[in-house]
């Protein structure tokens, strides 16, 4: 074996390390020095009581019901910009007839935003980030159609609303909006003013909400934080909670027939003249294995050295985080329907890697022909939808460079790459007053939840926390499950005996969290 391949590359100062092999590379090595714990037992419990809201709310069951399913019938596809303009409209109406007098269709330079601002003539201001964009539908897999907004009975959960945005986000956010409706035709008024700012991008990687934030940055820059309505329970009624997202970048790689090296220019061709053409097809293939080692760990160089270490905070809810994971192991895998975690990685290594590494993950391969029967061709294109989860203080454009320098020191300089959205992690720290307001209200309601520093997954909290400078937490009981995958559901009534809360305590849940909240916002500016 070389020296060149045996040296030890540093990814993250003192703390990551990979070795590369022959056989390609050995996972990072993060290292959680801290043993402290975080606990949100910690946390007091919040104590307000507002029985004549919960008591409206059970009256207003159907009714509320009703308003969920109307949500989820209206297709909002951002994808292939099906019904996005009516259900903008419909927010918007919506907003209009919960009371908020200020309201507007926001025109972006790709699907229109969405503005509402409700004066309850308070203080202080919270503002709540909504998403009214779904994914595109699956082909095959439904028990229903996707869009009927149908109840359906799961012998394992209780009746769940089974439709494309009942759990991502269209449910929980009309929970929200039905909880505040509550609070205002019995109290008159909200304990804050809101603003809703909403977008129709969320599943596009949010290209556009920039946008949107700019219209109205003077006036968010004087509110007090952010709130993201979210069902975060499991299957087993137990509830979380995360601080913050990774970042994203979403690439498309393409390689064509070129005067370089060869292959069809126009069109696919027969596929018997592979004898004397290249093929974009293999070309694309063969780019594609440089930026991974072959058993999928990054093999870009430079990849991670942006990568700070996790600091206390982040560490100490780490330990918190996988003491509650503690021998549940195998049903984070049935859930995945995986056997293992990825090379062989144990439990604790496998979660580190979900909050604090990066990720080059290939979302959908097309060339040719991929119908049924036979058709023998050798197309002239073929394209690589690809994305990668960034931590801090990781960046898409240098991500992007990175990925170009390879793709050229390889040979592979013909190789396109469009770069369709990006933007930074975000992240907000559990001492902040919302952050530990909504746990409190967890703890009322009988959960103390293991908070995670970030989830694997994004969305675009930096225009909160790095452009405004506003904490963003995201927060809500209620169970759903299939976010971009068939037979997506929403529990609305759950089994006797359940932990996972119905619709009514759902909402009831987002009436004490409003109030909670507003107890928190009372406070001084950390």
């Amino acid at each position: 074996m070389s020296s060149r391949r045996s040296r030890t590359v540093r990814l993250l100062p003192a703390v990551l390390a990979v070795v590369l092999a022959q056989a390609g590379a050995a996972p990072p090595k993060i290292a959680i020095t801290e043993t402290a714990v975080f606990d949100a037992a910690s946390v007091p419990a919040f104590t307000g009581d507002y029985a004549d809201v919960y008591a409206h709310l059970q009256k207003q069951r159907a009714a509320d019901l009703a308003q969920l399913q109307r949500w989820v019938r209206q297709p909002s596809i951002s994808a292939q910009d099906k019904g996005i303009d009516a259900m903008a409209e419909l927010l918007r109406g919506d907003l209009q007839k919960l009371g908020f007098r200020d309201t507007a269709l926001v025109p972006t330079t790709g699907h229109p935003g969405v503005y509402g601002y409700y004066d309850a003539g308070a203080e202080h201001t919270l503002v709540v980030y909504m998403m009214y964009d779904v994914q595109p539908i699956e082909p095959t897999g439904w028990k229903v159609d996707a869009f009927d907004g149908a109840l359906v009975d799961d012998p394992k959960l209780g009746k769940v609303l089974m439709a494309r945005g009942a759990t991502n986000q269209k449910g929980p956010q009309r929970a929200f909006l039905n909880a505040l409706d509550a609070v205002i035709q019995v109290r008159g008024k909200p304990p804050v003013n809101l603003i809703v700012l909403a977008e129709g991008e969320e599943e596009l990687g949010s290209p556009h909400y920039p946008e949107v934030v700019a219209k109205y940055e003077a006036q968010l820059r004087k509110a007090d934080g952010v709130f993201f309505p979210m069902n975060t329970q499991d299957r087993d009624g137990e509830a979380s909670m995360f601080l913050g997202v990774k970042g994203i970048l979403y690439l498309e790689l393409e390689a064509k027939g070129n005067a370089k090296t060869g292959g069809p220019q126009k069109s696919e061709v027969h596929g018997s003249l592979a004898a004397k053409l290249d093929s974009p097809s293999w070309r694309l293939v063969q780019a594609l294995a440089t930026l991974t080692t072959p058993d999928g760990e990054i093999a870009v160089p430079g990849y991670r050295d942006a990568i700070r270490a996790p600091n206390v905070e982040e560490q100490r809810l780490f330990n918190g985080l996988v003491a509650k994971r503690a021998g549940d192991t195998q049903k984070q895998l049935d859930a995945f329907a995986a056997a293992r975690w990825k090379n062989g990685r144990n439990d604790r290594d496998a979660s580190a890697a979900e909050l604090f590494d990066t990720t080059l993950n290939i979302d959908g391969l097309v060339a040719g022909y991929t119908g049924e029967g036979v058709k023998t061709i050798l197309p002239h294109r073929a394209v690589a939808k690809v994305d990668s989860r960034l931590v801090p203080d990781q960046t898409p454009d240098e991500a992007v460079a990175l990925i170009r320098k390879q793709l050229d020191a390889k040979g592979f300089d013909d190789i396109e790459i469009r770069k369709l959205s990006g933007y930074p992690p975000a992240q907000t720290s559990v001492e902040a007053p919302l952050t530990r307001a909504a746990i409190g209200t967890y703890r009322k309601h009988g959960f103390t939840p293991p908070v995670a520093p970030r989830i694997g997954g994004s969305a675009p909290y930096y225009v909160f926390t790095q452009t405004l400078g506003l904490p963003m937490i995201a927060g809500g009981l209620g169970h759903g499950s299939g976010a971009h995958a068939p037979n997506e559901y929403m529990v609305i009534e759950p089994l006797k005996g359940s932990k996972i809360a119905g619709l009514v305590q759902t909402e009831q849940f987002y009436v004490d969290l409003l109030y909670s909240l507003a107890d928190a916002l009372k406070q001084p500016k950390q």
